[in-house]
């Protein structure tokens, strides 16, 4: 297997946690599993350890573990960058595009409030990744989707179920700015989002 789809697949299996926050990685199994020798596999977690997927300690790697500290920080980050992003989006973003985040809306509206956690996470990815891709920057957006899957291992590791009507309160209301080209709305809409996102899992964990 190629080193670009064994670096997908196992950046999968960490955000989706099939990999474990502070799992050990056996580059032997590793190898294994993907039929090939343990010099590709090395290659692809150093890759990963520079993308902050992995830690490394010697010759050994773990999956980085869930931190308060650098979720704050990314914090920091996506507030600077993901709002700028979504008023690209607005400027930027095809019919095709805005006829996607309508759809989306419609999609999310038709489901139950106690949602499976997994699929509420990947609406979450789906809603971002509509926004991302049109800002038409294909590095801000993968910055940004990079970003965003550390949110999402935080979600996808806390107890119970999460609630939509909570959840995607904002979704609604980014969604609508958009479609109003209200910048201002779009602005407060994007901040709040995030803020509110980290004052749950603050809450959490």
């Amino acid at each position: 297997m190629e080193p670009k789809k064994i670096y997908a697949s196992l950046l999968e299996k960490i955000v989706w946690l099939d990999l474990m926050p502070e799992n050990k990685l056996n580059l032997s199994e590793l190898a294994d599993l993907y039929k090939v020798s343990r010099t590709p596999i090395k290659e692809v977690l150093i890759m990963l350890e520079a993308e902050g997927w992995v830690v490394r300690s010697g010759s050994s790697f773990t999956v980085t573990p869930l931190s308060l500290d650098r979720i704050r920080e990314t914090t920091e980050i996506r507030i600077i960058l993901e709002v700028k992003a979504n008023e690209l989006a607005m400027q930027r973003a095809t019919e095709e595009e805005l006829l996607a985040l309508t759809n989306f809306r419609n999609e999310i509206s038709g489901f139950d409030d106690n949602m499976n956690k997994k699929l509420v996470v990947s609406l979450d990815m789906k809603f971002h990744k509509i926004l991302f891709n049109a800002t038409k920057n294909i590095q801000l957006a993968r910055t940004l989707e990079r970003l965003l899957s550390h949110y999402l291992r935080f979600w996808l590791a806390s107890p119970g179920e999460i609630n939509k009507e909570s959840f995607f309160t904002e979704h609604y209301t980014i969604i609508q700015a958009i479609e109003d080209k209200d910048k201002a709305a779009l602005k407060t809409a994007s901040e709040r989002h995030i803020k509110d996102s980290i004052n749950k899992i603050m809450g959490i964990f």
